[in-house]
């Protein structure tokens, strides 16, 4: 039983962050963090309070990434690859990808994209197109689990602990630091900061963290890196408007690969694995926990990337009271609106499943991709 609470613990957390998702395309890409795309480099433009309190916005959700990254590897680490769920997976952005952006083409509602070849191939391939980049990730992640997988099951403490130093001071530490743009940095958008992640996951779920372990530690320590990440955001963009230097490192503590936001999501991780959940409202939060995926293949289709934004009052903000209400009535809206479009996608699929079970052919190929997960269980 305790086990199950910890799950549905988490499955809130993946709530939470995906919600956490929402505001920094929100914000982002509806223009409230000067120049739309979370950077304070282009003119060099003063902020107001709205600006700041949009950023500190920003700040204490951009361990949202992380935390879904941490999610996916706590569970997958004790899991086993799966055709059918790879399978699955891929018909779940097909249907999302080519569906919504059709429609959206259709409509004339696509902004600052062009409607061109080049869309409709990333349409159409949504993974090796990058049409939702961390999907690719993901999906490049999950083709690995097959290695990754079975090697973090069987390595030492000492072996995970080791590597997890190594792959941070490489990919993670040295750009924290560094006052210049390292060439090869993707800024965690890409499938080896998700192997990072994900193996620090796996010693979590393995071995546990000591720091992690008190609710209210976590809780501070995902407030201190957050506020840490924005104060370090606002000194870098003030010497930037006093002198003209630094411009190409003002946000980088809002990457994702930077020590901060992996310290607060740590910290944000850390606090709902020890939180107890109600077992009245468990049902509910694994059923809203189980369609997020949707809000993200909705919110972030290319047809409607840059649109919904100011749909939902992004050109309305006016002060900081009109910016958190329209940041909140955004959230509320976007998360129901892909929650229930995942529910209706979800139950078609599984009575189409159903019924193509019972066709000689797909049975049989059913069958065909049983007998290939089971490859893959261990003994």
């Amino acid at each position: 039983m305790a086990e199950k609470k910890r799950m549905v613990n988490l499955e809130l957390l993946r709530c939470v962050a995906m919600m956490m998702v929402v505001v920094l395309h929100f914000l982002g890409k509806g223009g409230l963090l000067t120049g739309g795309d979370r950077s304070l480099s282009e003119g060099a433009v003063a902020l107001d309070v709205t600006g700041y309190t949009a950023w500190l916005l920003e700040s204490l959700c951009i361990v949202a990434v992380n935390v879904y990254m941490l999610i996916s590897g706590y569970f997958l680490c004790t899991g086993s690859f799966k055709l059918s769920r790879l399978l699955q997976l891929w018909l779940q952005l097909e249907v999302y990808s080519v569906g919504i952006g059709v429609m959206a083409a259709a409509l004339g509602i696509v902004e600052e994209t062009a409607v061109d070849t080049h869309y409709y191939l990333s349409l159409l391939f949504p993974v090796s197109m990058g049409h939702y980049w961390f999907m690719t990730a993901y999906v490049f992640l999950y083709l690995l689990l097959p290695f990754v997988g079975m090697a973090v099951r069987k390595m030492s403490k000492e072996q995970m602990k080791a590597t997890v130093i190594i792959l941070l001071a490489v990919f993670c530490i040295l750009k924290s630091v560094v006052p210049f743009r390292l060439e090869q940095d993707m800024k965690g958008y890409d499938c080896i900061w998700y192997l990072c992640v994900f193996v620090i996951a796996a010693y979590v779920r393995r071995f546990g963290l000591p720091v992690i372990q008190k609710k209210w530690t976590c809780l501070c320590i995902y407030l201190a890196a957050s506020l840490l990440a924005f104060a370090e955001v606002m000194v870098l963009h003030g010497i930037n408007l006093k002198t003209g230097s630094l411009s190409w490192i003002v946000n980088v503590s809002m990457e994702y690969n930077h020590i901060l936001p992996l310290l607060g999501a740590l910290g944000l991780f850390g606090f709902f694995l020890n939180l107890r959940v109600s077992d009245r409202v468990s049902p509910v939060i694994n059923i809203v926990a189980a369609c997020t995926l949707g809000v993200y293949l909705l919110h972030e289709n290319l047809g409607l990337r840059y649109s919904w934004q100011n749909w939902l009052g992004a050109d309305k903000v006016s002060g900081v009271g009109s910016l958190l209400l329209w940041t909140v009535v955004a959230v509320v809206t976007v998360f129901v609106c892909g929650v229930l479009i995942e529910l209706v996608r979800s139950r078609i699929f599984g009575l189409l499943h159903k019924m193509l079970k019972k066709i000689g052919c797909f049975k049989k190929m059913f069958e065909m991709i049983e007998k290939a997960d089971g490859i893959f269980k261990e003994v």
